[in-house]
């Protein structure tokens, strides 16, 4: 799919996109051609990503900041505007927070974190990210998880603030739709080696029972999770709006909560010892 892809001329700013899913994603369109920024919230993150992308041919830049924070979220845009010498073609909203934890276990200040993070600073992002988009054709992609929709133990937090991420993307479908730009999200399912999926399945036995829950008997890379990002935003999808697309192996359909199931048996077996 990647000899199909040309984001040459094309900018693309990915919040997050320091590490895991989101690195994947910046440098998926580094390798298509594209000026690439990437924000996070640690300076040295940032610097190792931008080298990285670098690497890999495209011009890249880097910017600190909080998503949590709006005021420096719009400091940041900015900066990113004048590397970019123009508008964002590509805008990409992946910063999140997640660990195991049953509602009892948590406290205020642990589900907050959570919510800041993911729904928060996604309204941040795209508040902030708005003016800077191209209009038409700009394409915004929001990064959303299986909780958004699935109910899991030990997950209550992550569900509460994906699935208002996911109707932000469909609310931002309907208003900003009359400016020709295009808002969806990807739902991504277990995706190997990154630090969610460390989280979530600390233990061989553990990240074992994930990839035979997946119907198509993998866990994915963060290639795959590039790849549809790449195809969201190329201009045979141009009439894609408003979508969740579960990038999952099918995974969505049947095996995430049996599993989730399963581990937060094993997760509650661990805390006891």
């Amino acid at each position: 799919m990647s000899a199909t892809l040309n984001f040459s001329g094309k900018n693309v700013f990915v919040v997050g996109g320091t590490s895991g899913i989101n690195l994947g994603i910046a440098s998926g369109f580094a390798r298509w051609g594209a000026k690439v920024a990437v924000a996070s919230r640690k300076q040295e993150k940032v610097e190792a990503a931008v080298k990285q992308l670098k690497a890999l041919g495209a011009e890249a830049f880097g910017v600190t900041f909080d998503v949590r924070n709006f005021d420096d979220v719009e400091e940041g845009f900015a900066k990113v505007s004048e590397f970019f010498g123009g508008d964002i073609d590509v805008l990409i909203s992946g910063a999140a927070g997640n660990f195991p934890s049953r509602v009892n276990d948590m406290s205020a200040n642990a589900i907050k974190s959570v919510i800041d993070i993911d729904l928060l600073g996604t309204f941040h992002v795209m508040k902030a990210g708005h003016a800077y988009l191209i209009k038409p054709g700009a394409s915004v992609i929001n990064i959303s998880a299986p909780q958004a929709f699935l109910p899991m133990s030990h997950q209550a937090h992550v569900c509460a603030a994906k699935s208002g991420v996911d109707m932000i993307t469909r609310n931002l479908a309907i208003e900003w739709g009359c400016e020709g730009i295009r808002v969806n999200s990807i739902v991504p399912g277990p995706i190997a080696g990154t630090e969610g999926m460390g989280r979530l399945a600390p233990t061989p036995e553990l990240q074992k029972a994930v990839t035979n829950s997946v119907p198509l008997g993998r866990q994915g890379s963060v290639d795959d999770i590039a790849n549809a990002a790449g195809m969201l935003s190329s201009e045979q999808s141009s009439y894609i709006s408003g979508a969740i697309l579960p990038v999952d192996g099918g995974w969505s359909q049947s095996g995430a909560t049996s599993v989730m199931a399963n581990l937060s048996t094993m997760l509650d077996k661990m805390a006891e010892k």
